[in-house]
């Protein structure tokens, strides 16, 4: 039964997304980093990029760029379903456990191309090693926590904070005397160990970490809103979690992970850093909560019903299941989306879109366009033409993307990871097609014209220039030059 429920959690999401929606933003930036591997990235660790380069290899289609979080979130239930038959939990808990999985802000985590589904996964990992050492008595479960603190820190950075507060729980409850065994530390010393290439590139460039500790954009109301509404559809399942190990007699041995969830929540919370850090919480309360849950034949029944009929609801904020015109006309129709922050966006204003959603729409028109602009130039022209995507790394990975469909020059870029592999000195050259909702960047050149626009009203590019622009003056070249190397200066002290 697990693995017939991992089945369908793989193949679910390809059937509910509406196939008019493209890779997000953030996909075509991790796919840009598959092309250029290396053991770190400004901003992110490898992994993601290490898979995605095998996507690459399979040509980089819809089906392979959506394979991995897919396969990773069957695997996360896995784990969760083979936790609870360590506990001799049935058919009814293994069900309970997988329907927050299906129904809540996993069906978008494990469809989305992003740090996220690794590091929930193997933060699952850490916990599931622990939980069958506990059961078993036997060693290699602290093998597969030491395997998932390594290969998690190199899928997400954040995944140290749930490590840490893992760590404390133990050293608060019983669950210390796991520290007493020898084997606990040779597995920390193999997590350490798949650690060190990224370890060294850090160190070589400076420690780019970038950001996703805390942003501070985001009010801590906010965050616990979020938090809420991510796994409203399970909300009672995995608060059922949190009681079990808190409040009952079966769960005292497991009291750590408790403590685990609140440290992770906390954090978060206090040092306003984004929801989507803390997931790795849940699963394990799903398991928890579903062995609790399954006991109680007169309830779970109708918590099952609560689940899918709110799920159902919800999904539709989660996965883009219409057409975009349609979703919107659905949202208007449905307010409650607008009072749960679902169509809110960082500029704190509501749009017809979520955020999310408008990522994926428009980045095919701006390459098609910027196309035409290169098709435009004279032969001489386009042998040094470079392609700039200004607005942000998403408008540089998309036009990387669709680069091959569309015959376009190379893409550079400034920001994030872009930087490590734009061409040097391409300040110098004279012909830029460049990409960017901002108009103001026209001054200063011998010539510059607007080209063309997004038109694409639900695109968060909707509106975005693509210019062609000859001759920048010496202060455009200059702010150039100096823009590459405060980003890339320590790329170029490694060369």
């Amino acid at each position: 039964m697990v693995y017939g429920l991992a089945l369908v959690k793989f193949a679910l999401p390809f059937f509910l997304q509406h196939p008019v929606y493209e890779p997000h933003r953030d996909e075509f930036l991790y796919l840009a980093e598959g092309q250029h591997l290396s053991w770190g990235y400004i901003g992110s660790p490898p992994l993601l990029s290490f898979l995605t380069a095998v996507s690459n290899l399979f040509g980089g289609g819809f089906f392979w760029i959506k394979f991995w979080p897919a396969m990773f979130g069957a695997i996360t239930y896995v784990l969760v379903g083979r936790m609870i038959l360590l506990f001799g939990g049935g058919r009814p808990a293994l069900l309970l456990a997988f329907l927050p999985f299906v129904f809540g802000v996993f069906l978008r985590v494990h469809f989305m191309l992003s740090p996220d589904f690794p590091g929930v996964c193997f933060e699952t990992l850490m916990v599931y090693g622990l939980v069958r050492y506990s059961r078993t008595g036997k060693a290699g479960g602290l093998y597969l926590t030491g395997l998932g603190f390594g290969l998690g820190v190199l899928s997400q950075y954040t995944v140290l904070l749930f490590s840490a507060w893992v760590l404390i729980g133990m050293l608060l409850t019983p669950g210390r005397k796991v520290l007493r065994n020898l084997h606990f530390y040779f597995a920390f010393l193999i997590g350490v160990l798949l650690l060190i290439p990224n370890l060294i590139w850090q160190v070589l460039h400076d420690w780019p970490l970038g950001a996703g500790f805390g942003h501070g954009l985001v009010s801590r109301i906010e965050l616990l809103r979020d938090e809420l509404v991510f796994n409203l559809p399970g909300f009672v399942i995995w608060t059922a979690g949190l009681y079990w190990v808190f409040g009952t007699d079966a769960g005292k041995e497991y009291r750590w992970v408790g403590w685990m969830v609140l440290g992770v929540l906390s954090s978060v919370v206090i040092g306003r850093s984004r929801a989507e850090n803390a997931l790795g919480v849940y699963p394990v309360l799903f398991g928890f909560g579903a062995l609790f849950i399954g006991e109680a034949r007169r309830w779970r029944v109708g918590l099952a019903v609560f689940v899918v009929v709110v799920g159902c609801v919800l999904d539709t904020g989660f996965l883009p299941m219409m057409p975009p015109k349609e979703l919107v006309g659905y949202y208007s129709r449905v307010p409650l989306f607008r009072r749960l922050g679902f169509l809110r966006w960082p500029d704190r204003r509501d749009h017809a879109l979520p955020r999310c959603f408008a990522d994926m729409l428009g980045w095919e028109e701006m390459a098609m366009k910027a196309a035409k602009a290169y098709e435009s130039l004279d032969s001489v022209d386009r042998v040094g033409a470079l392609l700039n995507g200004g607005g942000n790394c998403g408008e540089a990975g998309a036009l990387d993307y669709y680069a091959p469909k569309y015959s376009l020059p190379p893409v550079m870029g400034c920001r994030a990871s872009y930087a490590l592999w734009t061409p040097p000195a391409y300040y110098e050259r004279d012909v830029y097609i460049v990409t960017t909702p901002d108009r103001t960047c026209m001054k200063n050149w011998a010539s510059a014209a607007i080209v063309d626009s997004v038109t694409h009203p639900y695109s968060t590019e909707y509106k975005s220039y693509i210019l062609l622009m000859r001759g920048p003056d010496a202060a455009v070249r200059q702010e150039w030059k100096r823009s590459y190397q405060a980003v890339h200066r320590q790329q170029l002290a490694v060369r």
